[in-house]
C-alpha cells in the first residue's frame, strides 16, 4: 500500500513546498518588516495576525492576487514548449469543374506553442485541418493565407508556409492518344516474354490549364508486370492500370485530370526458346612453338529464352578464355556463357573448358576469296586486279587439325563502312569458326574501286 500512496505523498510535498516559497515565506518576511518598523506596536500587530480570521483573509487575498497574476500571464508558472506537426495536408476548396489551381503546396508544417499538457491535449483531440477556401476567386494570380482550424484556445500556432501565391486558370480539355510502358519487366520469370499488350482504350481526355496541356507529350498506361501476377504462358487481363501524363523530357506532368483515371489491358505472355551450340572463343596467343590441339566444353548446347525475333537471329552462344602464354594442357572452370543482348535467360550460365596443346605447324592456303562487307546502298565494289580478289593465307595450328583445314573454311573480308565512290586501298581481315587456328595473310591490303550500280 505504501507504494500506492508514494505518488500522492510526493504531490502534496511539492504543493507544500510551492506554497511555502510563493506565499508563506514572503508573508512572514513582510510581517517581520512591519513588526520591526512598528517598534512599540509590534505586539499589537502580532496579536492581530494571531487571530485565525485575519490569517484567513490575508491568505485569501494572496491567493486571489497570485491567480490574477498567473491568469494574465504576469507570472508564468509553466514554461511554454513547441511541438511541430510535419507534412499536414492542405485541403483546398474551389470550383473544380471550371478552374485549375496551381501553387498550393501538398503539405505544410504546423508549429504548436503552449504548455506541455496543453500540447498533449491539442495533439490528441485536435483535427489539425489546414484549409484554403478559393470558392469566391476567379482566374488570376493571388497571394492568400492558409488557415488552421483547431479547437484549443490555449495553444498558439504557426504555419510554414503561412502565405502562398496561387494561380487560378480556366480549365480546358484535350484528347490524347494512349500508349503504355511495361514496369518491372526484370521481375518477370526469365523463361517468359510479353507477346503483346492490348489496351481497352486508345484515347483519353486530359483536363487542365492550357499552359499545362501544351507541355504534355504523351499519356501512358503504366503496367506493373510484377503486380499483374504473370506466372506462366497465357492470356491475362489486368485492371486498374494507372495513367500518367509526361512532357518531352519524360517528367511527370502534375495538376491535370485524366479521364478515365484507370484502364484495363489484355496481356499475352509467351515462353519461346531455342537450343543453341556453345562456341569457345580464345584470346591471346599460346607460348611460341605450341598450338591449340583441341578445345572441349562441358556444356555443348544451351536452351535460350527470349523474344522470337531476337532468338531467330542467333546461331550460337559464346564463351571466352584467355590462352596467353599457355604451354601445358589446362581446364578453365566457371567460364561464363555470354548472354546476347535481348536474351532473357540461359539454361546454363557457366561451363568448364579443357584445352590441350601440341607442337605448332603451318599450312599455306591459296585462292582465299576476299569478300566486302557494309557497303552502302546503291554502290558496287570490284577488285582492281586478280591478285586483289583472292589472297594466300598462312594458317598455324597442330598438324592433325591443319590436314582438315581448307581454303573455304577461312573468311577474308574488307569493311567498307562509310566508303563512297572512288579507288581505295583497304585492310584485309581474316576469320575462322575454329579457335584452334591463327591466320596470317601474305597480303595485308587490297585495292578496290567503288562505283554506283
Amino acid at each position: 500500500m505504501s507504494k500506492i500512496f508514494k505518488p500522492f505523498i510526493a504531490l502534496f510535498k511539492g504543493i507544500y513546498k510551492f506554497l511555502d516559497i510563493i506565499i508563506v515565506t514572503p508573508i512572514s518576511k513582510l510581517i517581520y518588516m512591519i513588526s520591526k518598523l512598528g517598534g512599540n506596536n509590534s505586539g499589537k500587530v502580532e496579536k492581530l495576525l494571531n487571530r485565525p480570521i485575519v490569517l484567513l483573509y490575508v491568505s485569501l487575498l494572496c491567493a486571489i492576487g497570485v491567480f490574477l497574476l498567473t491568469d494574465n500571464k504576469v507570472i508564468n508558472l509553466v514554461d511554454n514548449e513547441a511541438e511541430i506537426i510535419s507534412g499536414q495536408k492542405v485541403n483546398v476548396t474551389y470550383n473544380e469543374e471550371n478552374y485549375v489551381v496551381e501553387g498550393v503546396p501538398e503539405t505544410v508544417d504546423i508549429t504548436l506553442i503552449g504548455s506541455k499538457s496543453n500540447l498533449y491535449l491539442a495533439k490528441q483531440i485536435g483535427d489539425h485541418e489546414v484549409v484554403l477556401d478559393l470558392t469566391k476567386y476567379t482566374p488570376g494570380t493571388y497571394k492568400v493565407k492558409l488557415k488552421y482550424n483547431h479547437s484549443m484556445n490555449n495553444v498558439s500556432y504557426k504555419l510554414d508556409p503561412s502565405t502562398i501565391t496561387v494561380k487560378i486558370s480556366q480549365k480546358e480539355s484535350e484528347v490524347f492518344n494512349l500508349s503504355y510502358d511495361l514496369m518491372n519487366e526484370d521481375k518477370l520469370d526469365k523463361t517468359l516474354t510479353i507477346g503483346g499488350v492490348t489496351l481497352d482504350k486508345s484515347e483519353v481526355i486530359v483536363k487542365g490549364s492550357r499552359e499545362t496541356l501544351d507541355t504534355i507529350a504523351n499519356v501512358k498506361a503504366l503496367i506493373d508486370l510484377e503486380a499483374a501476377g504473370l506466372t506462366s504462358k497465357g492470356e491475362y487481363k489486368v485492371d486498374s492500370i494507372k495513367l500518367v501524363a509526361f512532357d518531352n523530357n519524360g517528367d511527370k506532368v502534375n495538376n491535370v485530370e485524366i479521364i478515365p483515371e484507370n484502364i484495363s489491358a489484355s496481356i499475352k505472355v509467351d515462353s519461346y526458346s531455342v537450343d543453341l551450340p556453345v562456341k569457345i572463343i580464345t584470346t591471346g596467343n599460346v607460348t611460341t612453338g605450341y598450338a591449340l590441339k583441341n578445345i572441349t566444353s562441358s556444356v555443348s548446347t544451351v536452351t535460350v529464352y527470349g523474344e522470337k525475333a531476337i532468338l531467330d537471329g542467333l546461331t550460337k552462344i559464346e564463351a571466352s578464355i584467355d590462352v596467353t602464354n599457355l604451354s601445358d594442357d589446362k581446364t578453365f572452370n566457371g567460364v561464363t556463357l555470354i548472354k546476347p543482348a535481348g536474351v532473357r535467360s540461359l539454361s546454363e550460365t557457366t561451363t568448364s573448358v579443357t584445352v590441350t596443346l601440341d607442337s605448332e605447324s603451318s599450312k599455306e592456303l591459296t585462292g582465299v576469296k576476299v569478300e566486302s562487307r557494309n557497303l552502302g546502298n546503291g554502290l558496287v565494289v570490284n577488285a582492281l586486279t586478280e591478285g586483289d580478289g583472292t589472297i594466300t593465307v598462312i594458317a598455324k595450328g597442330v598438324e592433325s587439325a591443319l590436314q582438315e583445314l581448307e581454303s573455304s573454311d577461312i573468311t577474308a573480308y574488307i569493311d567498307l563502312s562509310g566508303y563512297q565512290e572512288g579507288t581505295y586501298e583497304v585492310d584485309i581481315k581474316l576469320a575462322t569458326d575454329d579457335s584452334r587456328f591463327s591466320l596470317v595473310s601474305t597480303t595485308s591490303k587490297v585495292n578496290v574501286k567503288i562505283t554506283k550500280e
